[in-house]
């Protein structure tokens, strides 16, 4: 991600580039014959950001990766050496997106590249697969789903709970849960606890610091590159790495690395993936403006009363993961209502869903967690870190995405970018 091109003239590679992202020229051959890809076809992939979650994205979905980009070359060196193959390797991604090639982009940067990558990618003609949050802001959310709908492209967020796994301290997939939510059988409104008791830890170590004392850039990292759309920083290590998560500019700490992992399934199987909350309520110590701190409690309310609560400091003894009027269900999937599984029985089964990338990018049948449900589940993500960030209740309009009669907390859910960068 160097802005210096490795195999052209400067001015050559900024034409192309402005070219590309200014109207497709490059054309995959998964838009050439009315989108149809043979079965036996093998697609190709490439990695932007090989140095933490990033590795972990080279065996994902069965595709060969044939390019992996990093600012920093220790990641890029190392995942070169991993895959072998003639893989090749880009400072810039920009330089990468060129690469006629390359069918799906997986991005697994910090979240304040996410919104940046993902719609040049879609705008070069690839399919995306995007590491989680979604997006840094609900912003940039808006804008990651008009240019993916606009361009036809494929979209998935790498969080999979709602579709396969088991979901963490309820011992099952997510699926039983949506049935038993779908069959009336608890009631409504519904209430979900997310907390140690119910199976959930939130990851609070990602804290940053307000010590930082500026240190020289290790001449292996291109930080200015790093940066990017954020805001300039002077440079400390536990800036970047994984303790990245601890800072403001790039993501929000423990919210933001497990947010949308937990309370994704939850706006499933609510039947919430068009709409959001009317309102967040946050308790939580005040927050430094660079370095995130962590929340004792944030709830989340809907419109018709249904509520999402992020327990932080585990008070919530004894709670149900589900509560309704009319019945309970607790981890591990256990209920009071008697007779659970035999009345559950007789209710039809949730949709199904496409849970394949390679078959939805394939067959271009729309991905279980897309762009669209992807940036309503980011959306509590990011509701959530600007009411931290504010130390205060919000209201929220669901259908304009914007918050209501407060100035500051719009300002931090539509922030600008760092020149030259914008989406």
């Amino acid at each position: 991600m160097n802005s210096k091109p490795r195999s052209s003239s400067r001015r050559k590679f900024i034409k192309e580039a402005a070219t590309l992202l200014g109207g497709i020229i490059i054309v995959p051959r998964h838009v050439i014959g009315k989108g149809y890809i043979p079965p036996s076809d093998k697609l190709t992939k490439a990695i932007i950001g090989v140095g933490g979650m990033g590795v972990n994205h080279i065996p994902y979905g069965d595709t060969p990766v044939i390019a992996v980009c990093d600012v920093n070359k220790l990641h890029l060196d190392a995942a070169v050496a991993k895959i072998g193959g003639g893989v090749k390797s880009f400072k810039d991604y920009r330089e990468l997106l060129l690469m006629k090639d390359v069918d799906i982009v997986h991005i697994a940067t910090p979240p304040h590249w996410h919104a940046l990558m993902s719609i040049d990618a879609v705008k070069a003609g690839k399919d995306v697969w995007c590491e989680k949050p979604m997006t840094r802001t609900i912003g940039e959310g808006r804008k990651v789903e008009e240019a993916v709908k606009q361009y036809g492209k494929m979209f998935r967020l790498n969080t999979w709970f709602r579709f396969e796994d088991n979901f963490y301290g309820m011992k099952t997939t997510v699926k039983p849960i949506k049935k038993l939510v779908q069959s009336g059988l608890l009631g409504w409104p519904l209430k979900v606890t997310i907390s140690k008791h119910t199976g959930f830890d939130w990851k609070f170590y990602w804290i940053g610091r307000t010590d930082l004392v500026e240190q020289p850039v290790p001449d292996y990292l291109d930080y200015e590159m790093w940066l990017g759309p954020a805001p300039r920083k002077p440079y400390h290590e536990h800036r970047v790495g994984q303790t990245f998560r601890g800072y403001w500019d790039y993501d929000g700490g423990g919210l933001g690395d497990m947010g949308q992992h937990y309370m994704d399934p939850v706006q499933y199987f609510l039947g919430k993936d068009d709409t959001s909350p009317v309102s967040v309520e946050v308790d939580a110590d005040k927050q430094d403006s660079d370095a995130v701190g962590t929340f004792r409690r944030i709830v989340y309310t809907y419109d018709d009363g249904c509520q999402i609560i992020l327990d932080g400091d585990a008070r919530e003894v004894g709670a149900a993961y589900i509560e309704g009027p009319k019945g309970k269900l607790f981890p591990e999937f256990k209920s009071d209502i008697p007779d659970l599984e035999a009345k559950l029985r007789q209710f039809p089964e949730p949709e199904p869903q496409v849970s394949s990338f390679i078959t939805s990018v394939k067959e271009r049948k729309t991905f279980a967690l897309n762009e669209s449900n992807g940036h309503r589940s980011c959306t509590l993500v990011n509701m959530g870190k600007i009411a931290m960030q504010l130390n205060r209740n919000l209201k929220f309009d669901p259908v304009r995405q914007v918050f209501i009669n407060d100035d500051d907390a719009n300002k931090l859910a539509y922030q600008g970018m760092r020149a030259p960068w914008h989406v």
